[in-house]
């Protein structure tokens, strides 16, 4: 069965939260939760409030959280989003295209993605580009339902990117790197404190690459300012600023038709692709924000944030569709189409949070309020003809001459509001026993038209939280937690109206230790989650239809997920770190049948570095993530199962200066990236990569 408690092991990986105070001399936050510098790779050992909004230890915290921290990020030079949450435990990246990335886990998508405990959902839980970890401390996994801190969403799990805040004392950075494919990259972070009140944190990054897939190629630009500034010992302000262009060219609409005629794989080289070197996907990401934090006094803080998000899109793009014919390698025709888009966010949250003393126990509260708006604009500029495909798998042997498109024309806009109320409690109910108890109210609101079809939607719905922590012995908890699940879906039928929202319930419950002295953490979790009316793909939109041609449509279907999760991280030695885990599930639909089969059941993800103080610091490190095999929606293609091995070494080379090389997928596995929609393309081969840094 595979839910036997025989394979759950124990405990737990924790982490640290946002505040506002100055970063200390080794980055760690004084007296707030915003800036804690991990030093332990891959766990964060602080009090955190990613899960409740309540500054709890993690035994005391009754959800699995991971970090990837700074640490893990530059051993294994985890320089975008999706190299990183590919080494995180229980979530899977979907790279359906080069530019377009989706990501579950628990089987269910992903789409709350937060800076700092801030955002909205991202429609369709969808990646554009490559996101920079440049401006990033740390980024934050919470699995399972997050209900309290986000208000909608599904059981999978929420992302938080926590910010690089200014520090207390003169920091530097720098980095050069070179390797495979032309890849090249500059990076500078330096926090100046500028008065005894006032620091200032400045970020850059410059990347440029080729690619193993033909036409290809990526330049991106991040840029992040922020400021400190202590008005008075109880009030501090922070305003900030970042900005990404990521600038890709021959890219991937779709990807690769991977069966003939006759069902048939098509032998691809590692390197095809449908797309031609005219083609691009350039995005710009812009983000403000102003924080106010106030300290109350007896250990109670107030804190505001206004956020502003403008992303901005200029594409140019090529879809293959069809199968082609085996004895000829003909059959694979091309759409051609142009399409700018912008998205404007809005967002204001304002929290309070503090002790409360009640029969003769100290316990915790945290209120909070957000508001939120969406506007999102897209155009459309279809090609002026189809286009037709050299022979497979030979797709590179011609380049696909542009057709041209036509008038760019508005077919999208709309605006979403959401505005959510929340309250937790952390009570002390005995020594050994603590709960978690609270809700979230939240009101959603959309308005517009998308590609012809009416966006109105208006929903509203209070979700209950209920959590508890028993500690068996001093080492060893038992936890549990539930809320149920409330997710407008933004998914069209085939008469291109919305889905109804989705409903369900989300359960977790297992072990938290820790053991020497509290450097090595251990959790077991089991967890089930049931939702309905999910959306499910149902076919695509023709010619005529109420739709974007071409895109596809969705039937609501009821999904059941149950599974165990074990992981481990911190330090055996004080030398050796390791961290990791394994994710076990099944997916069923309401018929018991098993669903969303292109999602791994089983996966396992580990990474060690171990340092040796008397050889001029060196450091070895690996990592290791291997998943089972997996189909398509449709069950025409299979994916076996794999594994990918990095490795990793720096030495310094003087005060102040280390020499680093990585090189990834040691083996040369060779793999599908995701067998999502059917049409998939293969994920990079062997790559070396050289580094060098300096740090003061």
């Amino acid at each position: 069965m595979l839910l036997s408690l025989r394979t759950v092991l124990l405990t737990s990986a924790l982490l640290a939260l946002p505040g506002t105070a100055f970063a200390g001399p080794d980055g760690t936050a004084d007296g707030n939760d915003q800036q804690n510098q991990i030093i332990v790779t891959g766990i964060a050992t602080q009090p955190s409030r990613s899960a409740t909004g309540l500054t709890l230890s993690p035994r005391e915290t009754p959800q699995s959280i991971t970090t990837i921290d700074q640490a893990r990020i530059q051993d294994f030079q985890l320089t975008n989003i999706n190299d990183l949450l590919d080494q995180t435990v229980g979530i899977n990246v979907e790279r359906v295209e080069s530019d377009r990335t989706y990501y579950n886990s628990r089987g269910f998508d992903i789409t709350n993605f937060q800076v700092d405990g801030i955002g909205l959902p991202m429609p369709y839980g969808i990646q554009y580009g490559d996101l920079d970890t440049a401006l990033f401390d740390r980024v934050e996994a919470i699995r399972g339902a997050n209900a309290l801190m986000t208000g909608v969403g599904n059981p999978s799990a929420t992302i938080n990117f926590v910010r690089k805040r200014p520090t207390e004392t003169l920091q530097a950075r720098a980095s050069v790197q070179a390797g495979s494919w032309n890849r090249w990259r500059g990076e500078a972070d330096v926090s100046v404190p500028v008065t005894d009140t006032v620091a200032v944190r400045g970020i850059y990054a410059h990347e440029s690459r080729d690619s193993y897939l033909d036409y290809n190629h990526v330049n991106r630009n991040v840029y992040g300012l922020i400021a400190d500034w202590k008005v008075t010992p109880q009030l501090t302000a922070t305003i900030g600023y970042s900005r990404q262009d990521n600038d890709a060219d021959g890219v991937l609409w779709g990807a690769l038709p991977l069966t003939y005629t006759d069902g048939s794989r098509i032998p691809y080289p590692r390197s095809a692709t449908t797309s031609a070197p005219w083609t691009y996907w350039d995005t710009t990401d812009q983000r403000a924000f102003g924080e106010l934090a106030y300290d109350l006094g007896k250990g109670w803080e107030a804190k505001g944030v206004f956020t502003y998000v403008n992303n901005k899109q200029q594409a140019k793009l090529l879809y293959a569709f069809g199968a082609p014919d085996k004895a000829t390698g003909l059959g694979i025709q091309g759409q051609v189409g142009r399409y700018p888009s912008e998205t404007d966010q809005y967002l204001g949250d304002l929290t309070a949070s503090g002790p409360l003393h009640l029969f003769g126990r100290e316990h915790q509260l945290a209120f909070g309020v957000s508001t939120g708006r969406l506007d999102n604009r897209q155009w459309e500029g279809n090609g002026n003809s189809l286009v037709g495909y050299p022979a497979v798998p030979n797709l590179a042997s011609a380049v696909i001459a542009d057709p041209g498109t036509g008038p760019i024309t508005l077919q999208a806009d709309s605006r979403t509001d959401v505005t959510r109320a929340y309250g937790a409690a952390h009570l002390n109910v005995t020594e050994r026993l603590k709960a978690v108890v609270g809700g979230s109210a939240t009101w959603l609101k959309s308005s517009g038209i998308s590609y012809g079809a009416d966006q109105y939607r208006k929903n509203s719905r209070v979700s209950p939280y209920a959590g508890l922590t028993y500690d068996l012995t001093p080492n060893v908890s038992f936890y549990a937690s539930y809320t149920d699940i409330f997710n407008p879906q933004i998914e069209v039928d085939s008469r291109g109206r919305r889905l109804d929202p989705v409903t369900g319930t989300s359960i977790e419950g297992g072990f938290k230790t820790e053991w020497f002295g509290g450097r090595l953490y251990a959790t077991a979790s089991l967890f089930r989650a049931r939702q309905n009316n999910l959306a499910a793909a149902a076919g695509q939109f023709q010619a005529g239809d109420p739709g974007q041609l071409g895109a596809t449509y969705y039937t609501g279907v009821d999904t059941t997920s149950r599974g165990f999760e074990i992981e481990l991280a911190g330090k055996v030695t004080d030398n050796w770190t390791i961290s990791g885990g394994y994710t076990g599930l099944e997916i069923e639909d309401d018929a018991g049948k098993a669903a969303r089969v292109f999602i791994p059941t089983k996966s396992l993800k580990l990474a060690t570095t171990y340092a040796v103080p008397d050889l001029r610091d060196l450091k070895l490190g690996a990592q290791l993530r291997w998943q089972n095999a997996i189909r398509s929606p449709d069950f025409s293609v299979t994916q076996g199962d794999y594994a990918v091995l990095d490795l990793m070494g720096s030495i310094r080379i003087v005060d102040h200066v280390r020499a680093a090389i990585n090189v990834r997928n040691v083996t040369d596995s060779t793999y599908l990236g995701s067998i999502m929609w059917g049409q998939a393309f293969y994920a990079p081969p062997r790559s070396v990569l050289g580094s060098i840094s300096f740090s003061y």
